[in-house]
């Protein structure tokens, strides 16, 4: 069987981390364009991607690229490509997509002229003129960009972010793919001490114990391609199998998370719990600035909360002060923080060591790292 043509999507500034991931899945040439990450892989390396990848958003099948300068180029573009080589006679295909410095920029026009080219190809190959899209679903979504068009099917469904553990609502939570490439980013490894002193609803210090497990952050959703004919139920099976077969339960953990909220801390033990790791991490109600460790090493990896209301400026830099204060006195740790604040360095007290600007929630951050020692060779993270 020929490798299929995949991408996978991901927020500004986490294409590299995706394809670091990637590269440790054995799929490691890939080509980074516009926020996706290309590859190549068969149906084992697609199930595999998506019960694997932390920090993408989907998984999609690449089906054709070509130009279009007018409907017409669209529609004859769309009908050209071999859609009944993935759409069974049955299959559901919702059409969306994106049209982006290009000379065709109504999307409802082009969602519907693709579906109508679609429904042409598949009309040829099936003998009808009626389709119940009663079967499983492909959703179709084209992009055209400087009248390029790509189009592809999703295979994911659901986006990656939802790992299925996170069912109780937080003001302005993170989103579970990017609190994993905030822990990436950062190098933090599962034998030194994480805290986040601002933990929210959990999302951090879980999405660090799932990594120090290596459990498959897929392992417990669904995904729109287990219902493919392409892809044989054995290889699925195959795929969680060996999932399942790499999660660590033995390895020990020292993962916290504070929140001044009780409320706060009640979901995150929830979603720990949801999770199955509940025994794997600590969530305590607590103030930041009364967090103290007798660890000499370690990380705090955070997304502290801020405000952007007429008046809040002066709260945000006085707890930014405080941060500061508080994290000075463990000045052996690193301290990786997320905000939008372009004052946060001042405030915190100190520059930072790098810079990286990503996205969180469309809102444009600096994802702030401040570096602490090494560990002396041979000494303990004690």
């Amino acid at each position: 069987m020929k490798p299929y043509n995949l991408f996978a999507t991901a927020t500004f500034g986490v294409e590299a981390v995706v394809a670091r991931e990637l590269g440790h899945l054995g799929l490691g040439e890939t080509v980074i364009d516009n926020g996706r990450i290309h590859f190549q892989g068969d149906a084992l390396d697609l199930c595999r991607a998506n019960l694997w990848l932390r920090t993408a958003e989907r998984v999609f099948v690449r089906i054709g690229r070509f130009e279009a300068l007018s409907f017409d180029d669209l529609f004859e573009g769309t009908k050209a490509l071999p859609w009944e080589e993935w759409l069974p006679e049955d299959a559901e295909f919702p059409v969306t997509g994106s049209c982006v410095k290009s000379r065709l920029m109504s999307v409802p026009d082009c969602q519907s002229i693709v579906k109508k080219a679609i429904v042409e190809r598949l009309k040829t190959r099936y003998r009808r003129t009626l389709f119940q899209e009663s079967g499983p679903r492909y959703r179709i979504e084209f992009s055209i960009l400087n009248d390029g068009v790509t189009l592809a099917i999703d295979s994911s469904g659901a986006g990656l972010h939802k790992r299925g553990y996170r069912t109780l609502t937080h003001a302005a939570p993170i989103k579970e793919t990017l609190a994993a490439a905030l822990l990436m980013i950062s190098r933090w490894s599962p034998e030194r001490a994480l805290i986040d002193p601002f933990c929210g609803s959990g999302t951090i210090p879980i999405e660090a114990a799932l990594m120090a497990r290596d459990m498959a952050p897929g392992l417990e959703r669904e995904f729109d391609c287990q219902e493919w004919p392409q892809i044989p139920k054995s290889v699925w099976y195959e795929a969680l199998d060996e999932a399942r077969g790499r999660v660590r339960q033995d390895r020990e953990l020292r993962i916290q998370g504070f929140d001044i909220s009780l409320e706060a801390i009640d979901a995150s033990n929830h979603h720990a719990k949801l999770a199955g790791l509940d025994k794997a991490v600590h969530f305590q109600r607590m103030d930041m600035r009364q967090i103290s460790s007798n660890l000499k090493y370690g990380f705090f990896v955070t997304n502290p909360p801020y405000g952007q209301r007429i008046g809040e400026e002066k709260d945000n830099a006085r707890l930014y002060r405080d941060m500061g204060a508080a994290f000075s006195l463990l000045d052996t740790w690193s301290f990786y923080v997320i905000n939008p604040d372009p004052d946060f360095e001042k405030a915190f007290g100190r520059p930072a060591n790098k810079k990286r600007k990503l996205y969180n929630g469309g809102m444009r951050c600096d994802y702030f790292q401040f570096y602490g020692p090494k560990p002396r060779f041979g000494a303990s993270s004690e």
